[in-house]
């Protein structure tokens, strides 16, 4: 993700409790995202908070690359994981065609509004032809804060489709569930499930 000040302080500030918070891996999200790789397939997660989601990932044999934006959370979900974690920031990725799918579960949604489609043009690229993406964001009618202090971009469905579609990826659909967070707040979320296409080419 990329997070401004204020966000980056609250993670930094708050990372043993976020990472230990009692929080179980999104199983029927994860098994979707899963079904649709090859066994053992390259999978990058980004924003990997405590860890959970990779663990779930590489304990079905899958070869997981967990990154974090957040120094301190990152080495939480190392000592739970027991590798290396990455340091990651949206506007610093650099892989091309590295692998067959990305796991973004409550990560973009920092990402400033401005910056979104320069992220999704960065991941697509990341990703080799046919590979997938799964990403969720905190639905909403535009940029805020919640009451921790967090920026949060807070997308429509229809704005967030436009920007998938407008970034060069295929086969974008938006799904929309009632859930809660960190916050304690009830949320509806927008999860996002987009191609890369294994013949078009990025947008000019």
């Amino acid at each position: 993700m990329a997070a401004d000040d204020a966000t980056a302080r609250f993670y930094r500030e708050n990372a043993a409790t976020y990472a230990s918070r009692e929080r179980k891996p999104p199983a029927t999200r994860l098994d979707q995202f899963l079904a649709a790789l090859k066994p053992g397939a390259a999978v990058l997660e980004l924003g990997c908070g405590g860890g959970q989601d990779s663990a779930y990932m590489i304990s079905r044999g899958f070869e997981v690359t967990p990154t974090d934006a957040s120094p301190e959370l990152a080495a939480e979900a190392a000592r739970l994981l027991d590798r290396q974690v990455e340091i990651v920031r949206c506007e610093e990725l650099t892989w091309n065609e590295a692998f067959d799918g990305i796991w973004a579960e409550a990560c973009l949604l920092h990402v400033p509004r401005a910056e979104l489609a320069g992220a999704l043009i960065r991941i697509l690229a990341a990703l080799r032809p046919g590979g997938r993406l799964h990403a969720s964001f905190k639905a909403g009618t535009g940029e805020g804060r919640d009451e921790l202090g967090r920026y949060y971009n807070y997308p429509s469905r229809a704005w967030l489709a436009q920007q998938f579609n407008d970034t060069g990826w295929a086969g974008v659909e938006v799904s929309e569930a009632d859930g809660g967070g960190y916050d304690g707040k009830p949320t509806r979320w927008l999860h996002v499930a987009a191609v890369k296409s294994r013949t078009r080419g990025l947008p000019a």
